[in-house]
């Protein structure tokens, strides 16, 4: 259960967008980096438990940006559509050119019966420094569309539900608490790892109950509305059985600058098109697993920052081994 919060009430930084990502923590993970040829401009990390190996943010060197949360449902399992959602982010941040307005984009997704083969989900996307329009496969006309970020002073929360849905604590207790973290920067004359620092603060926010210690995930889905942190939980529940004998499975974790070693049987799937879910990523240790803090300056400097909590074995990563931080001046 992700939240996405995004502001530009910072008089520094037009834009800010902050990112976590919560999910079952032995799912293989590429950290952020640029891609590899043929999308060598996009700047994400990378889903590798799907074939597409599709990202939940991103963003490029002209500027482009996406991120993506899905719909809460009754189970993990309902949430998982036939396709990857991650695939609809990368559609954004790999097309061309890159000078397209994103209205077309949005205009096109809205009308596509593509984005109906995957769960539901709700994107961002756009350019930096424009209006990020907020995309939905559950949109049916672009009436249905909603813009942010257009003006200076808005911070607005987005988790796994619609946009327009205030009822989610947790989405109301983020805009709030990236409103004093950007007061308190402003007035302590603080420099940027400071304002990284105080919006990892608001990512660690933590009010979820704790519930007896075999709980797992779906234990707690009733709650997840409530914190925008969440603590490894699931942690005695075992893996579900591998897939069997001749059954597919997604790519193993054993991967190299974000390409999957796929078996036979994968190679065989990525031929037909279809994108199989090894389902025994769906259980087990959860909790939130990556946080991100992109910082966008009024002339297009960006600063991307990635900090991995949990390793693939769902071991804690010491605060500060799993960072990563990009600098880069965009071009639109």
């Amino acid at each position: 259960m992700c939240i996405v919060l995004i502001s530009t009430a910072h008089p520094s930084y037009s834009l800010i967008i902050i990112n976590n990502r919560d999910e079952y923590l032995r799912r293989p993970t590429h950290p952020v980096t640029w891609w590899p040829t043929p999308n060598p401009t996009v700047l994400g990390g990378r889903d590798l438990a799907r074939k597409t190996q599709g990202t939940w943010m991103g963003v490029t060197a002209s500027g482009k940006v996406a991120v993506l949360t899905n719909y809460r449902e009754s189970t993990s399992d309902a949430a998982t559509g036939q396709q990857s959602r991650g695939a609809i982010v990368n559609s954004w941040l790999t097309r061309t050119p890159d000078t397209e307005a994103t209205t077309s984009y949005v205009e096109e997704m809205v009308a596509s019966p593509t984005a109906r083969n995957v769960g539901g989900f709700s994107l961002v996307c756009g350019y930096v420094n424009e209006p990020l329009a907020i995309v939905s496969n559950r949109s049916s006309d672009m009436d249905q569309i909603s813009w942010i970020a257009g003006e200076k002073g808005q911070t607005k929360g987005l988790s796994n539900t619609v946009f327009d849905d205030r009822s989610w604590p947790k989405i109301l207790e983020g805009e709030r608490l990236v409103g004093e973290a950007i007061e308190g920067h402003i007035e302590a004359a603080e420099e940027e790892e400071e304002l990284i620092e105080r919006l990892l603060g608001v990512l660690n926010s933590n009010s979820l109950p704790e519930l007896d210690g075999d709980a797992t995930a779906e234990d707690y889905l009733p709650y997840f509305r409530k914190s925008i942190f969440i603590p490894l939980i699931g942690t005695r529940e075992k893996s579900k059985a591998p897939a069997a004998a001749g059954e597919a499975v997604a790519p193993s974790s054993a991967c190299r600058d974000g390409h999957g070693a796929a078996t036979e049987e994968v190679k065989k799937e990525v031929d037909t098109g279809n994108d199989i879910l090894d389902q025994s990523y769906l259980h087990g240790p959860y909790g939130t697993q990556k946080q991100t803090v992109m910082l966008v300056k009024k002339d297009g400097q960006v600063k991307y920052f990635e900090r991995t909590l949990y390793d693939q074995e769902a071991n804690a990563v010491p605060v500060g081994q799993g960072d990563r931080s990009f600098e880069f001046q965009a071009t639109r």
